[in-house]
């Protein structure tokens, strides 16, 4: 069996969102696409952190108010309320007109491997990191990315 590498398994179009998006844009955007995380990128286009749903919940987890579902965007109610119990649904301030931006909740630290890494060497990188994605280069220049669930798909395909 041939020595898989991060190319073998990554996911070359790379889903990017912009660190000036309002926080409920980005909630959406992840929803929609299906996904539950993506690299941030400026204004210029150059990489500067990585945003996830559990950054949002970090963020929106705050001490309530009365927050409850009926008072919320239909889109989240719609969206999330049957994901959660009641007590971690009031938990959400998904009703409060936000300011923040994706800047304001990223995390800047950008985990990367070459393209040519080896799988165990991605796996490692995500397992130390306690993330679920990592990022995939050329260079300096990012061409995919490997998500847990692409490494899943390595082992049951093994």
């Amino acid at each position: 069996m041939k020595k898989l590498t991060a190319s073998d398994v990554m996911t070359e179009e790379v889903l990017t969102v912009q660190a000036d998006w309002p926080v409920t844009h980005l909630a959406e955007f992840l929803i929609e696409q299906g996904i539950s995380g993506a690299p941030v990128t400026s204004e210029e286009g150059a990489l500067i952190g990585v945003v996830s749903l559990t950054d949002i919940v970090r963020y929106e987890s705050l001490p309530q108010k009365e927050a409850h579902p009926h008072g919320a965007h239909d889109f989240y109610v719609l969206s999330l309320e049957g994901r959660f119990a009641e007590e971690e649904w009031s938990a959400f301030r998904v009703g409060d007109a936000s300011e923040a931006t994706v800047r304001d909740i990223m995390t800047p630290t950008l985990f990367r491997v070459h393209e040519h890494a080896p799988v165990q060497e991605v796996a490692d990188t995500m397992i130390t990191g306690r993330i679920h994605r990592v990022f995939v280069t050329r260079g300096e220049t990012v061409v995919g990315i490997v998500t847990a669930l692409d490494l899943l798909r390595v082992i049951r395909d093994g």
